[in-house]
């Protein structure tokens, strides 16, 4: 018993023990805060950050873009689906036990609940290269890391994907000086805020 202490005590004295501890602390306090904001601050703080994406070049120019379905309260960048209908090539990822794949989204009438009850495209998988993707996240900070819902999801696809552009889109007060992370926490391009662009 005693040595089984002694290996728990030395385990969470590793750095990316500690980090993940701190990532979890901080990832329960922000998701508390954006849980309490209004439909009318999460439309208005949205419409600010489609605003700054639809001014840059990397938006303009990109073919196919992966959205991702928002859930409790997070950034919603819905609206762009309909008015880039027939311009653009929209993707949303599917779930499974390990990894991501994306599909083309072809309307409302084609999403279903998946395996962690986010709504999903009934597509074939997509093949093909994905210009810019628009990554969500629970914190960033000013140096682009990012700390997710903790499945490790993003970090895993965004690894195998360094040719796309990545902006992380976040509300201002999931912005912060500095998150923890660690080596397998994959830093994004850009992040947006309804008020900033930081990269």
């Amino acid at each position: 018993m005693l040595f089984e202490a002694q290996l728990y005590d030395l385990k969470m004295a590793l750095p990316w023990v500690a980090a993940r501890k701190e990532q979890g602390a901080m990832r329960g306090i922000i998701e508390q805060q954006r849980r309490l904001l209004s439909p009318e601050q999460v439309a208005k703080s949205s419409q600010l950050i489609m605003d700054q994406l639809e001014q840059m070049s990397v938006f303009r120019e990109a073919n196919t873009i992966m959205l991702y379905y928002p859930i409790h309260n997070e950034v919603d960048l819905r609206p762009l689906l309909t008015k880039y209908e027939g311009q653009k090539t929209f993707l949303f990822p599917v779930t499974h036990r390990h990894s991501l794949e994306v599909r083309p989204y072809d309307g409302e009438d084609m999403m279903r609940k998946g395996r962690m009850g986010v709504p999903e495209p009934q597509t074939d998988t997509w093949r093909g290269s994905i210009d810019l993707i628009l990554v969500p996240g629970v914190a960033f900070d000013h140096h682009r890391h990012r700390i997710g819902r903790g499945g490790g999801y993003y970090d895993r696809f965004l690894a195998k994907h360094i040719r796309s552009t990545q902006i992380g889109v976040c509300y201002d007060f999931q912005l912060k000086d500095r998150v923890p992370h660690t080596w397998r926490d994959k830093r994004v391009t850009r992040v947006v805020t309804p008020h900033l662009t930081i990269g």
